[in-house]
């Protein structure tokens, strides 16, 4: 049975829904309304305020630390700054990904570490022969991600944080209402937005001084539900859906490496070595067979379906997460995993796995789609992601 979170006091009141799902143990709220789109619009045109304590968290520290993260992570952390964030994905000695999520450098030897999943087992077993002490911190801190345009003055107005000068992927400290906490320019939503880490024992100090300010500035509690929508439009993969960590895959399909999640900016084979760059040097060499992309489909087209039957063109309000076939020239080539109409862009788009040479930009593919229960191949084209990717989102106040 899932257990509320630091947060679960204040966001059960809110949840006139009473739609609640099970993230890592904890109960999440997937929608407050009965309806998602207050919530996205809140991410996209105000604020939007979102419980992301169930997080796993760990930190990492001592003077073995870099040498440690350097061993696990695909990214060379001699290049990381204290006070720089990193979005990374780890693999296992085949180079297929574990699992993926974000590092924090709080310190010359100390590191926070965010995942989807339990690492703690697999940071130990590679920590063997270093002076490094490592520690599960998920149920001592806390996280908020306030997200959206009018998100750097609302926390502005309640932070003493210096949040002008606070540059993208980067982490800066100070307090609200009294409570320390760690705030990086970070998120799943591809916006401007901000996750605020604080002690689990002290978060509600700071839920509240946030709801109070928060009117001014069109503050909304936030759901699971609209933020898949938010993710998918900023391109970002959801494990367990776009793809699979490498310890819970059944099949080898399941397993992807860095290059077929289209991360392969995020490897650097230079480093000194790290688990499974063997591997993942050897597929850079001869190429990656497939890779995850962004597809738009050809709305026109979608619509022409429904008219065809005789009924109004409709969508799911909720991003599908089931997968879907994708065609080129009637041989599947691939399949869509998350799938959306994005309000933003007036757009049908999906994250998808396409093989090669289908994945390369601009290419014409065609995906699954059912009407009235039959099923219909309607055309898509390869574009890039992230789908939507506004100015203000890296952009500093100054």
């Amino acid at each position: 049975m899932p257990l509320g979170s630091a947060f679960h006091r204040r966001t059960l009141p809110l949840a006139e829904s009473l739609s609640f799902r099970d993230w890592s143990g904890y109960y999440a709220v997937s929608t407050y309304e009965t309806h998602h789109d207050h919530e996205y619009n809140a991410i996209r045109n105000a604020c939007a305020l979102i419980d992301i304590s169930p997080l796993f968290k760990y930190r990492v520290c001592g003077p073995d630390a870099a040498r440690l993260v350097n061993r696990l992570i695909t990214r060379n952390v001699d290049r990381m700054s204290v006070g720089q964030v990193w979005y990374t994905p780890w693999c296992d000695e085949r180079g297929s990904v574990i699992d993926d999520g974000t590092v924090t450098r709080v310190g010359e030897d100390t590191y926070r570490w965010t995942a989807a999943h339990p690492n703690l087992r697999w940071f130990t077993e590679n920590a063997t022969g270093l002076d490094v002490q490592i520690e599960d911190i998920s149920e001592q801190v806390a996280a908020l991600a306030l997200q959206g345009p009018t998100s750097r003055a609302l926390l502005g107005a309640v932070c003493t944080a210096p949040l002008d000068i606070l540059k993208y992927f980067r982490a800066t400290s100070g307090d609200i209402a009294g409570v320390p906490v760690e705030v990086t320019r970070t998120g799943y939503t591809g916006d401007l937005g901000y996750e605020i880490w604080m002690p689990w024992n002290r978060a509600l100090a700071v839920w509240d001084a946030l709801a109070e300010a928060g009117p001014a500035y069109d503050l909304h509690a936030a759901g699971l539900l609209a933020l898949d929508v938010a993710r998918v439009e900023a391109g970002l993969l959801l494990v367990d859906v776009d793809f699979h960590s490498s310890r819970k895959a059944l099949l080898e399909s399941q397993t992807y490496s860095p290059y077929e999640l289209g991360l392969g900016r995020l490897v650097d084979l230079a480093k000194p070595a790290f688990v499974g760059r063997r591997a993942l040097a050897d597929q850079y060499r001869r190429g990656h067979a497939r890779q995850v992309v962004g597809l738009e489909l050809d709305w026109a087209a979608v619509e022409a379906l429904y008219e065809a039957v005789g009924l109004p063109p409709a969508v799911a309000a909720e991003t599908s997460r089931v997968p879907v076939p994708v065609y080129r020239g009637g041989t599947q080539i691939g399949r869509a995993t998350s799938t959306t109409w994005s309000t933003t862009l007036k757009k049908m788009i999906a994250l998808a796995t396409i093989d090669r040479p289908h994945f390369a930009m601009g290419s014409r593919v065609e995906m699954e789609v059912t009407v009235d229960v039959v099923r219909h191949r309607a055309p898509a084209r390869v574009v890039p992601t992230p789908f939507f990717n506004p100015p203000r989102k890296t952009a500093t106040s100054r």
